[in-house]
């Protein structure tokens, strides 16, 4: 369906994984207040409407490159007119914000709408002037990422200090996975994204220079994930010290490893479906954390 391509149905529900998984994970174990099962999936809801919302305003403003970088993929004024998807993305937004409301109004907290409207416009200005420029566009769409698991601890202030680091560590490796994806993608995508006049890092700095940078995040990525490892071994969460390991941080210097061997539009879509791979196998690890935890309880 049209639609549903457009708005990135996938990528919709990674989304709501990702929050689920934090809260069932981490948030309902603690008896939130202000999240439980309703709000929650207000909330969530919330989160994914302005998401497909941005898809939709982002390809908007991205027809011509688009046709030059994946033409097979179109659905603007192919399947939907442009009309429809703007009057789509202003609906989505709206809907998105009473969501927001309703929870906030539980709470009492009606400042902290101004996350949901911060987002939304983040995500109009992305797709109409930072994603043309450097390294701007990459750490907005990270912080957009991070702010999906940021918002839950906005929305539950009765969170102890323990489960709110725990989303904070999670919320600080979107960030920088999502960061890399992004300047990966603009690799991918350089050749249209040069003849529309953009000035992404591929296209400032080189392919070279772009695989170097990501190869610097992945180590930022890897060091605290070893510390983790090391440390959950020393006291006994060996599952998870495993898990970390063997699934993220050996992926990821697998993945450093690939990175330059070629500078094909089809080695950086590989690529950048493997940090996709490594993003969900990293949410994944809340489960390991949701059972170790129980388990300790249980001693």
């Amino acid at each position: 369906m049209p639609w549903l391509q457009l708005i990135r149905w996938k990528n919709l529900l990674i989304i709501f994984l990702t929050q689920f998984l934090a809260w069932w994970c981490v948030i309902l174990p603690g008896a939130p207040q202000v999240l439980t099962c309703t709000n929650f999936l207000c909330l969530a809801l919330s989160t994914m409407l302005i998401a497909a919302a941005g898809y939709i305003i982002n390809d908007y403003f991205d027809i011509k490159i688009d046709s030059i970088n994946k033409p097979q993929k179109m659905v603007l004024e192919v399947s939907i007119p442009r009309k429809q998807a703007i009057i789509a993305h202003t609906i989505l937004n709206v809907i998105a914000i009473l969501l927001a409301a309703y929870v906030a109004a539980q709470a009492h907290h009606f400042e902290w709408l101004l996350l949901q409207g911060c987002c939304s416009l983040l995500l109009w200005f992305y797709s109409t002037h930072f994603k043309r420029q450097y390294v701007t566009g990459n750490v907005v769409v990270a912080i957009l990422t991070a702010l999906t698991i940021v918002s839950l601890v906005i929305y539950e202030p009765s969170m102890h200090y323990f489960p709110k680091m725990v989303l904070l560590v999670y919320a600080y490796f979107a960030f920088m996975l999502t960061w890399i994806r992004e300047i990966v993608k603009d690799m991918e995508d350089h050749i249209g994204d040069q003849t529309e006049g953009c000035v992404t890092m591929p296209i400032k700095k080189g392919l070279d220079y772009s695989t170097r940078f990501c190869i610097v995040l992945s180590v930022l990525v890897m060091l605290p994930l070893g510390y983790a490892s090391i440390t959950l071994f020393q006291r006994n969460y060996t599952l998870l010290s495993l898990y970390i390991t063997a699934v993220l941080i050996i992926p990821i210097i697998t993945w450093c490893l690939f990175l330059p061997w070629k500078t094909t539009t089809q080695h950086y879509h590989k690529a950048s479906s493997g940090v996709k791979a490594i993003m969900l196998l990293g949410i994944c690890s809340l489960l390991i954390y949701h059972f170790q935890l129980h388990t300790d309880y249980a001693r």
